[in-house]
């Protein structure tokens, strides 16, 4: 990690950037060493790749939090990684934790012993996992495959999820007889009453663990990170979220695994913008390309198609390439690519040069007849603007 740039310095922004600024940043960055515009340039396919990580820890605000205060280690994919009770992600920090017990420590176990206690061994689903991971504009629009990795509870490799060392058993609880609760007897105005209360010593599982697991400190399950592979559908949006049934922290007791939920956060293109399953295009043409029509090849997510710009485009106008735009969401259909024409004006011309454009200019006004009469011939300033 020691050879690696500032992220800040990548993007060319300081630490107190926007996500805005930085998002813009970016797109300059990406568009500068695209690989469609650098073919067979391995220094721009690199420094794409670095822009791309940049700006996918700068995006994110935990990885950005985590980055200004530890540097490249603190985004490092194992970091965070720990025993069964730390890390990020695992639910509530892989606690588990039942409501029935926590009434049952205040309210000893019932009035008078009538409310029934949850049962400590019996099966429970595992907690639900979040992460998050960053895609490219073209893999949203298509669909891929991803690895991600994920921090979970899992159960102890070592102990079998037994808690006990190996050769080694649970015993019976000698406080309550492997029946996970004790007696207790008060005597009252109205006699003795008997309540039913969680054996303390085994916590009501029934069981004492005499020689714990070293690896899970007798828990039966620890923290771990692992890979899991995910099919990003095509048409994912940013920040949609994919859920992966039993991919979440391992059951309790033989219980179900929880899920995973993945937040998808698509980086911005360098030159497409998304709209719905639309995809906007800005084409830059001159003005005599505008004038007279051309044959262009244009940019799509399928490659670079043959289009004959009209004679006469104007300004600012809209052509559409059916089917071009980006597969729907669990749907064979496709949105548009939309092409906005850009009219590039030159800045600089030489004598020449400007002494044509006079004399064009004069070709399309005719002296014989004033602005006014133009104007008049039109319907008027306002007749104009309202056609």
């Amino acid at each position: 990690m020691a050879d690696k740039r500032d992220y800040y310095e990548v993007l060319g922004v300081d630490k107190s950037a926007s996500d805005d600024e930085i998002k813009k940043a970016y797109r300059k960055k990406a568009k500068q060493y695209h690989p469609d515009l650098n073919p067979n340039n391995p220094e721009a396919e690199a420094k794409f790749k670095e822009a791309n990580e940049a700006y996918e820890v700068l995006s994110d605000a935990q990885k950005k939090s985590r980055y200004d205060q530890f540097g490249h280690a603190g985004v490092d994919p194992n970091y965070g990684a720990g025993g069964a009770g730390g890390g990020f992600g695992g639910g509530f920090g892989g606690m588990d934790f039942d409501l029935g017990d926590i009434f049952g420590s205040f309210f000893g176990g019932g009035f008078g012993g009538g409310s029934r206690q949850s049962n400590p061994n019996a099966p429970r689903k595992g907690e639900d996992v979040q992460e998050r991971i960053t895609i490219s504009f073209e893999e949203a629009a298509k669909g891929c495959q991803r690895t991600v990795e994920v921090s979970r509870i899992e159960v102890c490799n070592e102990c079998g999820g037994s808690g006990a060392s190996k050769g080694t058993t649970a015993k019976t609880c000698p406080d309550c007889g492997g029946r996970g609760q004790v007696q207790t007897q008060q005597r009252t105005p109205f006699g003795v009453i008997s309540t039913a209360k969680p054996c303390p010593k085994c916590s009501g599982k029934g069981k004492v663990i005499e020689s714990p697991c070293q690896k899970c400190r007798g828990g039966g399950r620890v923290r771990k990170r692992v890979s899991v592979e995910v099919n990003i559908p095509a048409g994912i949006d940013d920040q949609q979220v994919i859920n992966v049934r039993g991919e979440g922290c391992k059951g309790i007791n033989a219980g179900p695994s929880g899920d995973l939920h993945i937040i998808v956060f698509v980086r911005p293109h360098p030159f497409f913008e998304r709209e719905g399953y639309d995809v906007w295009y800005n084409v830059t043409v001159s003005f005599a390309q505008a004038t007279l029509g051309a044959s262009l090849l244009i940019p799509t997510l399928d490659g670079k198609v043959k289009w004959d710009l009209p004679a006469g485009t104007q300004p600012g106008e809209v052509f559409m390439l059916r089917g071009k735009g980006i597969q729907k969401l669990n749907s064979r259909d496709k949105g548009n690519q939309l092409l906005r024409v850009i009219v590039e004006v030159p800045k600089k011309l030489n004598d020449k040069q400007k002494e044509l454009i006079r004399q064009l200019g004069e070709e399309f006004n005719s002296p014989a007849e004033t602005s006014d009469q133009k104007d008049e011939k039109h319907g008027g300033f306002f007749g104009k603007k309202k056609k």
